[in-house]
C-alpha cells in the first residue's frame, strides 16, 4: 500500500514555536560536570570552563531555550551556594542523583554565561520544595535588577555589572513528587504565594511557569487551572517514554525486536496526554493565553552496565531518533497550546544529544534529528491530510509514517517523515496542493541497518544523516521510497 499525504501549502494552522526545540540541563550525573563544565584549568579545551567541543556542537543546533538547574535538583538547590569565588562555595550532597558531592562550581553566573554563548533563552526553575519566598524573590532580584539594591550590589561584587535578561522562570518542579510530595490544592496556594514575589524589574518581563502534572494526572491540571490560572503564563507537563516498567525499564541497546515498535507506540501516547490536558485548560483559558510546556520528555531506559544507577547514563539509538521525530511532530500539531518543550537531557543523561567520555565526544541519533528539524523552528505549520498504512507492534497497531510539514519565511516548504517500520521501506505519495509553478526538491535521511544502531566513541559516525535521492516528482506530487526506521526531511522550493 502506498501511504498518501496531502499537504495544503497555502493553508497555515499556526506557528511552530521555536521553543519546542528546547533542552534541559540538570545537576545530574555527568550532564553539568564533565558534560558541559570542566573548569578553566582543565586540559580539555574550554571557553571560561565550558568545554569547546560540546559548546560547538550545541551552537550548531541553535538551541532556543535551556532549562536549569533541575529537575528534582531544583527543589534542593539554594542559589546563594553557587555564587562568589568558586573555592569558597558551599559543598552539598546531591541526594537525588547518586549521593555525590556537588561543589557548586557551576552556578547562576556560569549558567547564564552558557546561555549567552549558545544564544539561548535561560529558563530557570526556582526552589519551592525546600526554599523560601524570600530566597526565590532575591534570586530574581540578583539576576535582573538594574539599580541600587542588596542583591544587585551582591551581583556586582561577584563581577557582573549589568543584569541579565531572564524571561522564563518556573515556580517549583515536580511538586507532586520529588519537589515536596504535595497535593495539588496545597501547591496551588503555594504557587500563588511564591509567584507574587517573582517580580519584573526594569524592562525584564518574566514568563511565570507553574508546575503542572505528571503524565495523566488530570486532577492536578484541573486544580491548578481552577485555582491559579490567573497567575500563570504557562504550566508544565512531564512524560517519559519507557518500554518496560519503572522498576525494569529495558535496555537502551540489545533490546528485543518487540521493544522497537512498543517504544514508539508509547511515545505516541504524548498526543493523548496533550489533547486531554489541553481540553481542561480550555475550560479556564479559552483564549489560549496560557502555554503548555512539556519541559521533561524523552526515553528512559535502564542505565548502561557498570555506571552509577543515579547518573541515568544511557546509549542512544535510531529508536530514540524516531521517538524524537514522533514527539516533535506531536508538538507541531498542538502548536496552538504547546509553546515550549525541553528534552531530557542535554549531555550524558537520558535521551541526550551529546555523550562524552573524558576528552572524547559523540553526537547521538537524537542530535541529528534536532539538527534536521531546525527548519521547522518558527515556521508556519501546514494543513495536511494523510492515509497511512497500519503496522503491528507489541503494544498494538502503529501508523507506518509520522509526518509534519511547515513553510519557512522565505517560502520553502519542509516535510519531515518518520518511517516507524523497522522491517520494511515505506512507499509515500506526497501531493502539494495550492503550490504554484514547478517543484524542485532535496532530501536528507537518517537511518540504520540495525534496530539498535548507535554511535560510540570508537565508531562515532555509524548513524548520521546522508543525502536521499530515492524519490521522484511529477507535477505537484512527490513519490518516495523511504528506508526502514528512518527520519527523512524534504526541502521543497519553487522551480519557475
Amino acid at each position: 500500500m502506498t501511504n498518501r499525504i496531502t499537504i495544503h501549502t497555502d493553508r497555515s494552522k499556526g506557528t511552530i514555536n521555536r521553543n519546542i526545540y528546547g533542552h534541559f540541563s540538570e545537576h545530574l550525573g555527568r550532564c553539568i560536570y564533565e558534560g558541559l563544565w570542566v573548569g578553566e584549568e582543565s586540559d580539555i579545551p574550554n571557553t571560561n570552563g565550558i568545554r569547546n567541543d560540546v559548546l560547538a556542537a550545541l551552537q550548531r543546533l541553535n538551541i532556543p531555550v535551556l532549562r536549569w538547574p533541575g529537575g528534582c535538583f531544583a527543589d534542593e538547590y539554594h542559589w546563594k551556594d553557587g555564587i562568589g569565588p568558586r573555592e569558597s562555595r558551599k559543598r552539598m550532597i546531591n541526594t537525588h542523583w547518586g549521593g555525590v558531592v556537588e561543589n557548586n562550581h557551576f552556578g547562576t553566573h556560569e549558567f547564564l554565561m552558557l546561555c549567552e554563548l549558545l544564544g539561548a533563552e535561560p529558563y530557570i526553575n526556582g526552589n519551592v520544595g525546600s526554599g523560601t519566598v524570600q530566597e526565590m524573590s532575591e534570586w530574581v532580584e540578583y539576576m535582573t535588577f538594574d539599580g541600587v539594591s542588596p542583591m544587585a550590589e551582591l551581583r556586582r561584587e561577584n563581577g557582573r555589572e549589568q543584569p541579565w535578561k531572564v524571561k522564563y522562570f518556573g515556580v517549583g518542579n515536580e511538586n507532586w513528587g520529588c519537589g515536596g510530595n504535595m497535593r495539588p490544592e496545597y501547591y496551588a496556594d503555594l504557587y500563588r504565594q511564591f509567584q507574587t514575589y517573582v517580580r519584573n524589574y526594569g524592562d525584564n518581563r518574566i514568563h511565570k511557569i507553574a508546575c503542572g502534572p505528571s503524565e495523566g494526572d488530570y486532577h492536578w491540571m484541573e486544580t491548578l487551572m481552577k485555582q491559579a490560572h490567573r497567575f500563570m503564563d504557562s504550566i508544565t507537563l512531564h512524560y517519559y517514554t519507557i518500554p518496560g516498567t519503572w522498576a525494569s525499564k529495558g535496555p537502551a541497546t540489545g533490546f528485543p525486536e518487540a521493544d522497537f515498535g512498543g517504544t514508539l507506540k508509547k511515545a505516541m501516547h504524548m498526543d493523548e496526554l496533550i489533547t486531554r490536558h489541553s481540553a481542561i485548560m480550555d475550560q479556564y483559558d479559552p483564549e489560549k493565553r496560557i502555554g503548555l510546556i512539556v519541559d521533561e520528555w524523552g526515553t528512559w531506559y535502564d542505565v548502561e552496565p557498570g555506571t552509577n544507577p543515579g547518573f541515568l547514563y544511557q546509549q542512544n539509538t535510531i529508536r530514540d531518533a524516531l521517538v524524537a521525530g514522533i514527539t516533535l511532530h506531536i508538538f507541531h500539531r498542538h502548536c496552538d497550546r504547546v509553546r515550549m518543550a525541553n528534552i531530557a537531557q542535554l549531555v550524558n543523561v537520558l535521551q541526550s544529544v551529546v555523550l562524552t567520555e573524558g576528552e572524547r565526544m559523540v553526537l547521538t541519533p537524537t542530535y541529528h534529528v534536532f539538527d534536521l528539524f531546525q527548519v521547522h523552528q518558527d515556521a508556519e505549520l501546514l494543513d495536511a491530510h494523510e492515509t497511512i498504512r497500519a503496522i503491528d507492534s507489541a503494544k498494538g497497531e502503529l501508523p507506518q509514517l509520522s509526518v509534519s510539514a511547515s513553510r519557512a519565511a522565505d517560502g520553502r516548504v519542509h516535510v519531515s517523515v518518520c518511517n516507524l517500520d523497522h522491517a520494511s521501506s515505506a512507499s509515500a505519495a506526497i501531493e502539494l496542493r495550492g503550490w504554484e509553478g514547478g517543484v524542485r526538491a532535496t532530501a536528507t535521511t537518517l537511518t540504520s541497518g540495525r534496530i539498535d544502531g548507535h554511535n560510540t566513541f570508537d565508531e562515532p559516525e555509524q548513524v548520521k544523516p546522508a543525502a536521499f535521492s530515492d524519490f521522484a516528482i511529477e507535477g505537484h506530487t512527490l513519490t518516495a521510497n523511504l528506508p526502514p526506521m528512518s527520519v527523512t526531511v524534504f526541502e521543497l522550493a519553487a522551480d519557475r
